[in-house]
């Protein structure tokens, strides 16, 4: 069975946190928000976007490594 190794699971904390600390840093309001994969993800998914197909600075598993799906190669 694969899995992530450290420097990849690293890696998606690094991202997911650093997503997270932006969306608390410009939130104009005085209302907490709360840790929300699924709203980051969504935010990350934005990034990926941009930082992979549109301006072709990285590929998408140095952004936010994952496992290939089954069948893959």
């Amino acid at each position: 069975m694969k899995a992530l190794t450290e420097q990849q699971i690293d890696r998606q904390d690094y991202v997911d946190n650093a997503i997270f600390s932006l969306m608390r840093v410009i939130n104009p309001s005085n209302k907490e928000i709360e840790w929300d994969i699924e709203k980051i993800g969504k935010i990350r998914d934005v990034l990926k976007e941009w930082f992979v197909d549109k301006l072709n600075l990285t590929t998408e598993q140095e952004f936010y490594p994952y496992l290939e799906e089954w069948g893959d190669s």
